[in-house]
This record gives structure tokens, C-alpha cells and sequence, in this order.
């Protein structure tokens, strides 16, 4: 029966790329429809089968087979992506370019089906279809506008990028499979030893690839060349959080092997670090959103690693519903000013609505009581102390970019203060008067319906629903110090000092200079260029000119002697080809008249031997018939007694 969750996403796809093409609001209106009936119908249908424990296999040769399974945490999660998928769909049938939008919404759905079976897989087989599946979704999605080179470039590189990951995952699949003879997750409790190193580390590359962490972090800048719905889901909801569910998902395991937890804090921390001062330079609103993934999903391997999943879960949640709105804000700014440039736009006037949605989510984002994402990185910073001073430093430090970023987001994108050059602070530059539009129902009814999500989240605060919570998903959740607290609390408060001040009197801090080097991940890509990329194109050179001078050289110099061999014969058959052709045939001719005359000889002799002995013997048997009766006695009576002779002599 689970196998029905991710196979209801897919056969709506299918009915979403055949359907009747056209354009318009009525075509939008139906494909909108789909969508919502598809997401929809996958939550309330994992809704059932998380509460009913669901499970399913599908054999196909032993020990080969496909099997499913909803614990709590993945049935929560199972959930929560069609309930975040639900309102980016709808918005992008109504936002996204007419041309291919039928392609685009289909592809999302299959996009939506891989997760899901991502999610349900309980074994490593079942886990790299979905894998896969996500992996060339995001792909086809980040090159929707294929006709711009650039973006086929980009969504290759991303694929390719995570491709280099996913090696963890075949290794963690394969060591599984060699030491249990199956590929269940039931196994990995069986190991030890360097077999359980190999599938644990390989889980962290795979993880780390998937969810934008160091090294692989800038892939997420490279996939915002997909449109903003893709973006909105796929750092949410899907592609981006099969990294960080995969590790909560088998935790215990994780947990066994020496060295990995703390390898698992280390990527996350560095990852929030990074992706804070990465997000904080930023001009770019949808880079910053970006970089504020990789950050945050730092922030949830932090959760993993210190033994929290349930945490890491958690905040997993909060982080889906305040992107995925901060995405689709992203979106309007830019439709409403052709750019994603953040000093460009200020559009708190002109979107008042869309502004006051976005605040919601950008206080969120920036960890403050008591929306939902305050309370999931309180939650995180009090695992990180369960750890380590250090941990906790990292996460503190992390909340309080994050504030920081998110303030520079908020008042640069929907704000209403008056703006100062920092080049030149005595003179002011008010907002630009975009006039005042309203945007499509559909568009803001989206951005409502994830601001109403992440108003749920925040009753997580309230102590008999952080009980709820715990019963639901079967795990304990840490108890928070006072002291740790209100650090926490007085970082955040300065991390949006900060972002205030950028963004009224910096708001061009990283667009040149040493700080837009610095935003581009820290010379990162840089480094990979000049570590990887090089060394590689190097090579494929190098080979390139082997192959050219080695094998074709060979097939050449082949190719010359054969050329050579044919001429030398052909030459020397001219001369004496005639002359071996003459003393053959008389050497033959020699030996057919010699055999003819023998075998003549031989043959007729043969016969006529034959024919002389039978006539000799018949005419020796004539004799015997006399017709004289005492001779018959005779001759019988002679044979009698040679024959009893015979058998005297033998005895």
C-alpha cells in the first residue's frame, strides 16, 4: 500500500502532460486544478498511511525487491511535502511563462513522486530509484528555459555536481549488500567495522551533495536559473531535503559508527557559517534565499549529528514553509521589476499585501520568538550543547547571520525606509515609487496558505504541543537552559541590527569588490575550478593526444604495412606467380597419371582375384556331390571326430 504515495503524483502527471493544450486563464485554471487535486489527494492518502503503519514490497528475484515502509518520521514526512508542493504548484500554473508550463507542472509532479518514494523506501534499492529520480527531475527543472544556453549549462552542472555525491550512496548501498546479502536498512544494525564506516560516510557525502552543503554548496547558486516555482520546491521541500531526511531517517545507525557524528556536526556547522556570511552579502534575492539553505540545512545535520532527529525534523519543517514563501516573494519582486537585484526594488508600497505575507516569513527565517522557526533553531542551538561548546557557539553565530540576512532581505525587497548610499550618507535616496498593483489571487492565496503554515509551526512554543509533537514522532525532544537561551536571543537581536544597517546605508555591499568575490561562496567554485575542473579538462587533453598519437598512430602504422605487404605481393606475384602456377599443375597432372595407372592395376586385380577364388571353390564343392550315400557318412563321420579332436584339445 505504500507504494500508492508516490505512484499518485506520477499518474497525475501523466494526465497533466496529456491534457488538452491551450492558452489563457481557463488552461491555467485546469492545470492549476490537477495540481491541487494531485497534492491533495497524496496528502490525505499519507495522512492514512502514516497513521496506519503502512508498508509494501514489491519482489522481483530474491534477494532482490522493493520494499516500503512509514515510521513516524517518515510518515511526517510524507505529509509535508504535498502540503508545501500544494501552494507552489498552484502558484506557479498561474506565475510561470505559458510556453511549456503544461512540460513544467508535469515534471513537478514527477518531481513530487520521486520524493515520496524517497521517503518511503526501506531499503537501499527503493532508495536510489527515488534517489535517481530526484536527481534527473531537478535537472529537467533548473533547464525548463533550455533555448538559454546558460541554463542547460546550469542544470548540468548541478546534476553533475550531486551525481559526484550520489558515488556515497552507491557505496553505502553496496557495502550493505555485501556484508548482509541485502539491501534493507534492517541490515546496517548488523555491522561494524569498515564495512559500517564505508555506508555511513558514504550516507554523508550522498547527504551533504544532495542538501548544498561544503564542498558541494554551490551547486543551489547554479540552480537559480530554474524559475521561482522550481526553486521554491526544490529547496523546501524535495530535492534539497532528501540530504538532510536520509541522515534523520537512519540516525541510530549513523550514531553507531565511530567518528561520524562528529564528522556530521563539522559539515554543518561549517556549512551555517559559510552560508551565513555567503547570504549576508548577497545583493541577489534569490542567491541569498540560496545561500540561506545550504545555512540552514547546516543547521539541521548539526541536530542530526548531536543525536536529535526529531529536532532536525522539526526544524526541517519551519524551514520548508518559511522558504518556500520567501521564494514566491522573490518571485513577485522580480516580475514586478525585471530583476532580482534587492537595491533595486523596495516594493512595500507598491505589494503591500505580498510585503506583510513575506514578513512573516523573513521573521521566521530570522529565528524570532514566537514564530515557528525560532523555536526549531532554539531547539537545534540546546542539541548542539548537548554536544559541545564549540557545536553551540557554531549554531548561536549561525542564528545570528541568519537574522542578520533576513533583515537585509525584508528591508530591501518590501521595506519603507528611506535608503542611504554608503558611498554617500549625506545625501537620501527615498524608495522608488513603483506604482501600486495587486497581484493574482492565486499568486498571494499561495503565499497565505504558507504564512498560515508557518503560524502553525509556532505553537510548537507552546509545551503541550512540543508534547504532542514528541508522542507523534516517537522521540524525545531536548530541554533548553535558560542561559543558553537568552545568548541565543541577544545574537539574533544583533544579527538584525546588522541587517538593518546594511540595509539602509550598504545595500550595494557585495554587488564588486573584494565582498562580491567573497559572496560568490568564499572563492569556492574557485577553488573546485582550479582543484578538479582543470586537472580534469588537463587530462581528457592529454588523453586526447595518446589516443591520437598512440591508437590512431598504431591503426596507421597497421594500416601503411598492410599497404606495404599487398604492394611487395602483388609485385613479386607478377614475376613468378605464373611459373609456381605451372609446376603445381605439372606436379598434380604427374601424380593423376601415376595414381590412375596403380590404382587400375590395383582395382582389377582386386576383382578378378575375387571372381577366380569363387569359381575355384565351387568347382572344389561339385566334387563332394557324388549322389553316393557311404560318401556322405564318410565326410560326416571325419568332421565328427575333428571336431570332438578339437574340443579335447581345448579341455
Amino acid at each position: 500500500m505504500a507504494f500508492v504515495l508516490p505512484l499518485l503524483p506520477i499518474l497525475f502527471a501523466i494526465a497533466t502532460a496529456f491534457a488538452p493544450s491551450g492558452v489563457g486563464r481557463r488552461q491555467r485554471l485546469w492545470l492549476t486544478s490537477l495540481a491541487v487535486a494531485a497534492m491533495t489527494l497524496t496528502a490525505s492518502v499519507a495522512v492514512f498511511g502514516a497513521a496506519g503503519g503502512w508498508t509494501g514490497r514489491i519482489a522481483w528475484h530474491e534477494p532482490l525487491g522493493l520494499t516500503a515502509a512509514l515510521p513516524p518520521l517518515a510518515g511526517a514526512m510524507a505529509v509535508l511535502v504535498p502540503l508545501i508542493a500544494l501552494p507552489v504548484l498552484a502558484y506557479a500554473a498561474f506565475h510561470e511563462e505559458a510556453q511549456g508550463l503544461q512540460r513544467l507542472l508535469a515534471i513537478l509532479l514527477v518531481f513530487v513522486g520521486g520524493m515520496e518514494l524517497l521517503v518511503v523506501a526501506a531499503d537501499f534499492l527503493t532508495l536510489l530509484i527515488g534517489w535517481e529520480l530526484v536527481g534527473v527531475c531537478s535537472y529537467l527543472l533548473i533547464a525548463h528555459e533550455w533555448h538559454e544556453r546558460e541554463n542547460a549549462a546550469s542544470g548540468l552542472y548541478a546534476f553533475l555536481m550531486t551525481r559526484f555525491g550520489d558515488l556515497g550512496l552507491f557505496a553505502a548501498a553496496m557495502a550493505v549488500f555485501a556484508t548482509t546479502g541485502s539491501f534493507s536498512y534492517g541490515g546496517l544494525g548488523h555491522m561494524e567495522g569498515g564495512p559500517a564506516a564505508v555506508a555511513g560516510f558514504g550516507l554523508l557525502m550522498a547527504a551533504a551533495s544532495k542538501s548544498g552543503q561544503i564542498p558541494f554548496a554551490p551547486w543551489l547558486f547554479r540552480a537559480m536559473a530554474g524559475p521561482t516555482s522550481v526553486s521554491a520546491l526544490l529547496h523546501a521541500a524535495t530535492m534539497v531535503a532528501a540530504g538532510a531526511f536520509i541522515l534523520l531517517r537512519l540516525e541510530p545507525f549513523l550514531a553507531s559508527v565511530p567518528g561520524l557524528s562528529g564528522a556530521i556536526i563539522a559539515v554543518g556547522a561549517a556549512t551555517a557559517l559559510s552560508g551565513g556570511i555567503v547570504a549576508l552579502l548577497q545583493t541577489h534575492a534569490k542567491r541569498l534565499l540560496a545561500a540561506s539553505t545550504s545555512g540552514h540545512y547546516g543547521l539541521m545535520f548539526v541536530a542530526v549529528g548531536a543525536g536529535y532527529p526529531a529536532v532536525a525534523f522539526l526544524h526541517l519543517t519551519a524551514h520548508a514553509a518559511f522558504k518556500a514563501l520567501l521564494f514566491l516573494a522573490a518571485g513577485l519582486a522580480h516580475e514586478k521589476t525585471g530583476s532580482y537585484d534587492l537595491s533595486t526594488m523596495r516594493l512595500g508600497r507598491a505589494l503591500p499585501l505580498a510585503g506583510l505575507l513575506t514578513l512573516i516569513g523573513t521573521l521566521s527565517l530570522a529565528g524570532l520568538p514566537p514564530l515557528g522557526g525560532g523555536w526549531t533553531k532554539e531547539a537545534v542551538v540546546t542539541a548542539a550543547e548537548h554536544w559541545s561548546v564549540w557545536a553551540t557557539g557554531s549554531v548561536i553565530l549561525a542564528g545570528a547571520l541568519s537574522a542578520a540576512y533576513a533583515a537585509r532581505f525584508q528591508l530591501s525587497a518590501f521595506g519603507l525606509l528611506e535608503i542611504k548610499d554608503g558611498d554617500n550618507e549625506d545625501e537620501g535616496e527615498t524608495a522608488p515609487l513603483w506604482p501600486q498593483t495587486r497581484a493574482r489571487q492565486i499568486e498571494i492565496g499561495a503565499m497565505a496558505l504558507l504564512a498560515i503554515f508557518i503560524l502553525v509551526t509556532s505553537l510548537l512554543w507552546l509545551p503541550p504541543v512540543r508534547m504532542s509533537a514528541e508522542e507523534l514522532l516517537q522521540a524525545a525532544l531536548p530541554q533548553a537552559s535558560v542561559a543558553t537561551l537568552i545568548l541565543s536571543l541577544v545574537a539574533v537581536g544583533f544579527g538584525l541590527l546588522i541587517g538593518t544597517l546594511i540595509a539602509r546605508q550598504y545595500r550595494t555591499l557585495g554587488a564588486d569588490g573584494p565582498a562580491a568575490e567573497a559572496a560568490h561562496w568564499l572563492g569556492l567554485p574557485a577553488l573546485i575550478d582550479a582543484a578538479i575542473t582543470r586537472p580534469v579538462l588537463w587530462l581528457s587533453r592529454v588523453a586526447a593526444k595518446l589516443d591520437d598519437r598512440l591508437i590512431d598512430g598504431a591503426v596507421r602504422f597497421l594500416v601503411l604495412g598492410g599497404r606495404s605487404a599487398s604492394w611487395v605481393l602483388r609485385q613479386t606475384g607478377e614475376a613468378g606467380a605464373e611459373g609456381f602456377v605451372t609446376q603445381a599443375t605439372n606436379l598434380v597432372g604427374s601424380l593423376s597419371r601415376t595414381t590412375s595407372r596403380f590404382g587400375e592395376w590395383l582395382t582389377d586385380g582386386v576383382v578378378e582375384g575375387l571372381l577366380l577364388t569363387v569359381g575355384q571353390s565351387g568347382r572344389d564343392a561339385r566334387r563332394l556331390q557324388t549322389g553316393l550315400s557311404h560318401h556322405y557318412y564318410a565326410i560326416a563321420t571325419l568332421g565328427g571326430g575333428a571336431a570332438i579332436i578339437l574340443l579335447l584339445s581345448l579341455s
